[in-house]
């Protein structure tokens, strides 16, 4: 039974400069504001970014981890308000998501998901609606 209040297992995701080589690849986005540092200073970026829909494909793994069936995934929308920026080192750039279902009803469940690099919160409002039974 899926309730108001219901906190989901967070999940924590690295990004390192490997993998935004690899999903370039994979999306076709080779903008290099994802891989080099020099154009990304020259755009006034702190730093490589992730790309943004690769960091919003993560983050709804919170939610679709915790399904019994991915496809019962029904609406998903983010809003970015900060990059995040992977180093070009070992470690990496961490986020953490977490979520919570803040509305059920009409067979639907309404889940709020936070995504958090380091101190700050890269996603403003990010929701996916679930089919629940």
């Amino acid at each position: 039974m899926i309730e108001v209040g219901t906190e989901l297992p967070p999940l924590t995701v690295t990004f390192r400069r490997e993998d935004l080589v690899r999903y370039a690849g994979a999306s076709g986005d080779f903008n290099p504001i994802h891989w080099n540092d020099r154009m990304a200073a020259a755009l006034g970026l702190p730093g490589v970014i992730a790309h943004g829909m690769l960091t919003m494909a993560s983050a709804v793994r919170v939610v679709t981890d915790w399904l019994d069936d991915p496809a019962d995934l029904v609406e998903y929308g983010v809003r970015f308000t900060k990059p995040v920026v992977v180093p070009d080192d070992d470690k990496g750039a961490s986020v953490t998501f977490s979520a919570k279902v803040d509305k059920v009803g009409d067979g639907l469940a309404e889940i709020d998901i936070t995504a958090v690099a380091g101190e700050e919160k890269v996603l403003g409002r990010a929701r996916a609606v679930v089919r629940v039974r």
